[in-house]
């Protein structure tokens, strides 16, 4: 099956563009104002859109996120609202949506059903942060059935090994994870993510798009040069936490104001 995000991203590239692609995290600050702010990060020029149901322990993901969730788990948020928010949302943009997901609850709730649910729901597929390929075979089965995206991780720290295994079963790009543990200088962790998407692009991932630590235009800006695209997450949960809905539009078209490509 036709990969929707990859259809995406390429369209973005036909366009001139890197892809931009925006996370939220479910629920925050409640349901329904959750689903406004996912329509309206992608009117704003979001290319894919990343949707974290909330999760008790969010062991990759920065204070501000971290708190986001709590807030949501708070407020009685649960794993169905997941579908309910993706269908709705898929009802509205015409935007392929991914859900981020730690493992754990896709197992509890069971992988095949998971699969199902997401894929009647109009989603595109899975960001999976905990769990490789090689521990996978049952959501690489579900998700070749279902036609879902799955798109794992690549960090610097991988091996080659490592990264021409998840080069060869991730669909729709590979999160390419620009830094470990705490984000450093700047010019660091371009080097970084720069060469991790070479060593992707050498074993024959399609799609590669950098995420952690991008949070500016000049920095979607500097990704998009060897990228496919650009992932942002915090700073658009602080624009919604600060100021709703109108500040994260704001902020939005000022990330996909970055991501036209330079002549070179």
């Amino acid at each position: 099956m036709t990969s929707r995000v990859a259809a995406a991203i390429d369209a973005a590239h036909a366009a001139g563009r890197g892809a931009f692609v925006g996370y939220l995290p479910l629920g925050f600050p409640d349901l329904a104002t959750s689903i406004d702010a996912a329509v309206a990060l992608a009117e704003a020029g979001a290319d894919v859109l990343e949707l974290g149901p909330p999760y008790s322990d969010p062991v990759m993901d920065g204070v501000v996120i971290q708190e986001a969730t709590q807030t949501a788990l708070a407020a009685g948020f649960r794993l169905r609202d997941t579908f309910t928010a993706v269908r709705e949302i898929a009802a509205r943009v015409d935007v392929p949506i991914l859900v981020m997901t730690y493992w754990n609850p896709v197992l509890q709730y069971g992988v095949d059903r998971f699969a199902d649910d997401l894929a009647a729901a109009g989603g595109a597929g899975l960001i999976t942060p905990d769990i490789t390929p090689d521990a996978a075979p049952e959501w690489i089965a579900a998700s070749e059935r279902t036609g879902l995206d799955r798109v794992f991780l690549a960090a610097p720290t991988s091996t080659d090994e490592r990264l021409r295994m998840i080069a060869a079963e991730s669909t729709g790009f590979v999160y390419t994870v620009s830094t470990m543990g705490i984000t450093g200088e700047r010019a660091e962790l371009d080097a970084a993510a720069r060469t991790l998407v070479g060593r992707l692009r050498d074993f024959g991932a399609g799609h590669a798009c950098v995420g952690i630590g991008i949070s500016t235009p000049d920095q979607v800006a500097g990704v998009v040069e060897y990228a496919d695209g650009a992932i942002v997450g915090t700073a658009l949960v602080r624009a919604l936490r600060d100021g709703g809905v109108s500040a994260l539009t704001e902020t939005a078209r000022a990330l996909a104001a970055g991501t036209p490509r330079r002549a070179v």
